[in-house]
């Protein structure tokens, strides 16, 4: 493993795509597995924290950013997904379980993860999963990310984001301007901003329509945390892991900031997960 603080950068050759993976510090492998059209640069702001006492794992998915897929794209699988995790925990930390954290469609590979390979799951922390086809309403909410696809294919990502942002309650915490972000953010934006299309593609609409095996997750219960942001629970990314949790018996675990606060508040957001993995 590496020395904490360093950062290795790495290549996985998976099924249809090649995955770029990065492993920092050294102890219990932490998959952490972002979502949307995001990569692993958007960890970047908790692993140094959480590297002191993990070998933190951070991918790009395929088909964002520098895990390319190996031939033309085409729509992709929640099971498949999950594989790639897998493929990675394989990879960093053999037949070792690992703890994993993932976020939005991320959570989504998570809980799927689990569900099939319950044995390599030391415990999986599922912040906002957007699975919802678990919630009452999910009729409603499924035309609406079709109302998003729809408008993707007929007006482009601008069009499309702007639904998205609002439909989600996401558009309350705006990134910072261009010119007040750091070179390495912006350049980070820039990657997400090239995922977008194939995003809207090929992501947002099997992920979205992901039914969770509640059976299995309820016999893995205790080695799932439910997650959400204390500024995100009430809006529709909260609410699909708090029905979740009802069906588990857990309680729903509250982080600092939105649904993506590991990148608005990563100090007190790495403190809290650190916390929650330690209480495992």
């Amino acid at each position: 493993m590496p020395a904490m603080g360093t950062k290795t950068v790495n290549k996985l050759a998976v099924p249809g795509a090649t995955l770029h993976y990065e492993v920092t510090g050294s102890g219990p492998v932490l998959l952490l597995i972002a979502g949307g059209g995001t990569d692993a640069g958007i960890f970047d702001g908790i692993v140094g924290r959480l590297a002191a006492d993990y070998t933190v794992v951070a991918y790009d998915p395929r088909g964002c950013s520098r895990s390319p897929y190996d031939g033309a794209a085409s729509d992709e699988r929640v099971d498949q997904s999950a594989e790639d995790a897998l493929a990675v925990i394989d990879a960093v930390g053999g037949s070792e379980p690992a703890y994993v954290f993932g976020s939005s469609s991320g959570a989504i590979t998570g809980l799927e993860l689990i569900s099939r390979h319950p044995d390599r799951v030391r415990l999986l922390v599922a912040h906002e999963p957007p699975a919802v086809e678990v919630l009452p309403d999910a009729a409603d909410h499924r035309a609406f990310f079709e109302q998003v696809y729809d408008t993707y294919q007929t007006d482009g990502v601008d069009a499309a984001e702007v639904l998205f942002s609002r439909g989600l309650g996401a558009d309350q915490d705006e990134p910072p301007a261009p010119e007040d972000m750091l070179p390495e953010i912006l350049e980070m934006f820039v990657r997400f901003q090239g995922n977008a299309a194939n995003f809207y593609q090929h992501k947002l609409l099997p992920f979205t329509r992901y039914q969770p095996d509640l059976e299995a997750l309820k016999a893995a219960a205790a080695s799932v945390v439910p997650a959400a942001g204390a500024d995100s629970m009430e809006y529709l990314p909260g609410r699909p892991i708090q029905q979740i949790a009802e069906d588990l018996g857990w309680p729903v675990v509250t982080f600092p900031g939105g649904h993506a606060g590991y990148l608005t508040h990563p100090e007190p957001f790495a403190t809290l997960l650190a916390r929650v993995l330690e209480s495992e």
